[in-house]
């Protein structure tokens, strides 16, 4: 029997890769089921509902209502001269993209453990489609708050000023997604063997908002809590928030080595969140 040609193979699976490796050539070449994934959670989240698409707006406008109703009105907490509304608003998206990024991608394994088992494909491909599908939700709820932007600049003639550092936006989206993923994958690693880790993600996540920008300026907690206020500075995501604030409305602690920080700590927990998600990945069909 003679000895078989050579062939070029498309895929070649081996069994130790390093830690580090992202596998993207492999991610790019399966970029087709990375679309019918996004398309996917797209498609499912709205189904059978009567609004479909327009709870994107619908909730956020829930949401900063409440927020004026409350933290404005009945706690009088300053938003350093801007329209509540909008105040909230820019702090509720950015917020919201984080943590659905987080929530969502820390039960990855569990929640698509039946097609996780069956065939191969860059296990990234599922966390990433996460990123993005929310991303489209993140863009809707984006047009809302330009729209907002321009009826109060042209139309309540408020005290908002877009600065030079709009430009740093694109910068601010893929931190604040790099951060959700990160930390997602982290989580989603652990809650392969301790499932009690999925609960504290869901009502911390929600606590953990309290310690960011999102429903009071950086000022107010510097002015009026100096003692505790860098565990608020020091959140990696109230440096996203107040530079989205800074470049939009030209109101917020803008501050290049806060913003540095951010970046620091998000590439190195981004760092981390690969690590144990590409050693966890090889073994997990054997305990989810």
């Amino acid at each position: 029997m003679g000895n078989m040609p050579d062939k070029d193979w498309d895929i070649e699976i081996t069994p130790h890769n390093s830690l580090f490796d992202l596998k993207l050539k492999d991610t790019w070449h399966y970029r087709d089921l990375l679309f019918l994934l996004v398309r996917r959670d797209f498609v499912s989240f709205y189904k059978q509902t009567i609004l479909g698409p327009v709870w994107f707006f619908i909730q956020p406008a829930i949401t900063i209502l409440i927020y004026t109703l409350v933290f404005s009105n009945l706690a009088k907490i300053s938003t350093d001269d801007v329209p509540p509304p909008l105040f909230y608003l820019a702090g509720t998206i950015i917020w919201n993209y984080f943590s659905e990024c987080l929530t969502k991608t820390s039960t990855v394994f569990k929640d698509n453990s039946a097609m996780l088992g069956k065939v191969y494909f860059p296990r990234l491909i599922m966390p990433l489609s996460i990123v993005f599908s929310n991303l489209i939700r993140f863009a809707v709820q984006f047009v809302l708050f330009i729209i907002l932007l321009f009826y109060y600049y042209f139309f309540k003639g408020s005290h908002i000023h877009p600065t030079i550092y709009i430009a740093l936006f694109p910068l601010l989206i893929l931190l604040i997604a790099a951060l959700g993923l990160g930390l997602g994958m982290m989580v989603s690693a652990v809650t392969t063997k301790y499932r009690d880790l999925a609960f504290v993600v869901t009502f911390g996540v929600p606590l953990l908002m309290y310690t960011t920008t999102v429903i009071y300026p950086l000022s107010t907690a510097v002015a009026k809590y100096p003692a505790y206020s860098w565990l608020i500075k020091f959140n990696p995501v109230t440096a996203v928030i107040e530079t989205f604030r800074y470049g939009f409305m030209g109101n917020g602690m803008f501050s290049w080595g806060l913003l540095g920080y951010s970046a620091a700590v998000t590439f190195i927990i981004l760092l981390i969140g690969i690590v144990v998600f590409n050693k966890v990945e090889k073994t997990f069909v054997d305990t989810v």
